[in-house]
């Protein structure tokens, strides 16, 4: 039967302090690039959701040895070559960051992979990830999306690739199969999240970065072994946002966010909504193993503005955007984001998803393919039912509905409320604590 959510109010004023769980990004590189060591590597604070955990479920059939409790993770690698026999069954579930990069992983593998993932990530194109393997060598049958079959090969040879998409998972794909290869795969990719490059760095991997504007030119030689990875997870930003706009959109509250990852490539939510009109300042900054890491502190914010959206902030933020549409449903005038097609080839069609979930709460948008035009309400109270069902079981559509219920009010009916177990499992309890 299916965990259905009901909120009727909003939520009242508060003045709090809480953490948030591990960075699933980072998280989910730690465990695929643990899996390359033959020594322990050990992790703190890493994310215990459902696409971590099929993510060391996909290690341990590959062949390394985990152990995993609430506050600590221990993994032993199988180094770089795969030691089991026969046809090897992986299933992603609905991880589309793990079903790509894994693939990118076992480039060099004898064994023919077979991959399957969940209803959801079964219509997520894989073609993005399939052209460049299959430049390494890699051969696959001819199905562009899950579930596919490949097989590797024992020398993939390097490649020259263009990422023009703006996606991390495409470029952390090549860089894993650049890994395994003889010579020197050479990159250049849009911008995007650089956590990839960050870690290698960290672990000494022969890697070079040279920035530009809108492409990075990376240049990754191959190698027969790796170092361990000890790593303390910090704070998911992905995660936080959903607190960070729920206290802007609540008033007089305020909230700090302890220990999380402000990533330069990360924060574009937060350079959206500051220039929105919110109140957010960085305490604490530090940098732990080329991370930047802060405290958050944000508070309830009187005035909102609408925004024409650069750009060159889409692929910083784009697993926010469905909660920065709140804050422009909230903002004085007309916001526009633009260029957001990637939106559609999430766990969800989200844009679409966005857009039904403003209409039902009567805020007039515009959409289009990979667009959409919002007419903010500064005085919007709702005070009407909703109902939201048959969203692919998309944590973020999920999340952002329960956002909206507490910050506009109306009768709320969110279905599928196990939908954050993939990503996000304490949402509700932190909520729950934000309310007490």
């Amino acid at each position: 039967m299916k965990k259905i959510l009901k909120i009727n109010q909003k939520i009242k004023s508060y003045n709090k302090k809480i953490f948030v769980e591990g960075d699933k990004s980072l998280s989910i590189r730690w465990v695929l690039i643990s899996s390359l060591s033959e020594k322990k590597s050990i992790a703190h604070n890493l994310l215990k959701s459902e696409d971590v955990v099929n993510s060391i479920n996909c290690i341990k059939t590959l062949g390394s040895k985990v152990k995993f409790n609430e506050n600590r993770c221990e993994i032993i690698g199988n180094g770089f070559h795969i030691k089991k026999k026969g046809t090897i069954f992986l299933d992603a579930g609905n991880s589309g960051t793990l079903g790509r990069l894994i693939l990118g992983l076992l480039i060099n593998s004898k064994n023919k992979i077979k991959l399957t993932g969940d209803k959801s990530l079964s219509k997520r194109d894989f073609s993005r990830v399939i052209d460049p393997l299959k430049k390494f060598g890699a051969k696959f049958n001819s199905r562009k999306t899950l579930p596919l079959s490949m097989e590797g090969l024992t020398n993939p040879k390097p490649i020259n690739y263009l990422e023009k998409k703006g996606s991390a998972q495409c470029k952390t794909t090549v860089m894993f199969a650049a890994l395994k290869s003889r010579g020197t795969t050479k990159i250049k990719a849009k911008k995007s999240r650089d956590h990839t490059e960050l870690l290698f760095k960290h672990l000494k991997i022969p890697i070079q970065i040279k920035k530009g504007m809108k492409f990075d030119s990376i240049k990754v030689r191959g190698l027969k072994k790796i170092k361990p990875l000890n790593y303390r997870i910090p704070g998911d930003i992905s995660s936080s946002a959903f607190f960070l706009v729920l206290t802007i959109l609540s008033d007089n509250s305020q909230l700090l966010v302890k220990n999380v990852n402000i990533n330069s490539s990360r924060i574009g939510v937060i350079k959206i909504l500051k220039k929105m009109g919110a109140y957010i300042k960085f305490k604490n900054r530090k940098i732990y193993k080329g991370e930047k890491i802060a405290d958050i502190f944000v508070k309830n914010s009187k005035k909102l503005k609408s925004i024409n959206c650069p750009t060159k902030w889409n692929s910083s933020a784009i697993d926010e955007f469905l909660i920065i549409f709140l804050v422009a449903a909230k903002a004085k005038g007309i916001s526009y984001f633009k260029e957001l097609g990637e939106l559609n080839q999430k766990e969800s069609p989200r844009l679409i998803w966005a857009s039904k979930i403003l209409n039902l709460m009567g805020v007039k948008n515009i959409m289009t393919k990979d667009s959409i035009k919002i007419y903010g309400n500064p005085n919007l109270c709702l005070n009407k039912k909703i109902v939201i069902k048959n969203f692919l079981k998309d944590h973020r559509v999920f999340m952002m509905s329960t956002i909206a219920a507490l910050s506009f009010g109306g009768n709320w009916k969110i279905n599928d409320a196990d939908s954050i177990k993939t990503s996000f499992p304490k949402f509700l309890k932190i909520l729950r604590d934000l309310k007490s």
